[in-house]
């Protein structure tokens, strides 16, 4: 998420929001965006319902949820998707930011 933090302004820039999904309760989702001062959106999803909706993997040999990173319009269509198959599998933030910029 730090990468996401650096960067944050230019996603912004380009119109779109940062909403990051994970696994623990309200409290200790707020806990720690208050703590990290993250700029962008947290959506607590212990029950896993984001998680299932948009396939994301759950590996418990891999300590539980693999990375994705979606891209989703206003619309509420996925336009890009990436299943992470380590936590260090994540497309960076010019990656991210090069998608945004091709999308009409």
């Amino acid at each position: 998420m730090a990468q996401l933090r650096q960067d944050y302004p230019e996603f912004v820039k380009r119109n779109a929001e940062v909403i990051v999904v994970g696994p623990e309760g309200p409290e200790a989702f707020a806990r720690y965006w208050e703590e990290e001062r993250l700029p962008f959106v947290g959506l607590p999803d212990p029950e896993h319902v984001v998680l299932k909706r948009y396939g994301q993997e759950v590996n418990l040999f891999k300590l539980g949820r693999m990375p994705a990173q979606a891209i989703v319009d206003r619309e509420g269509f996925v336009r890009w998707i990436h299943y992470g198959h380590s936590m260090s599998d994540i497309p960076s933030n010019e990656e991210l930011l090069a998608l945004l910029d091709g999308l009409v």
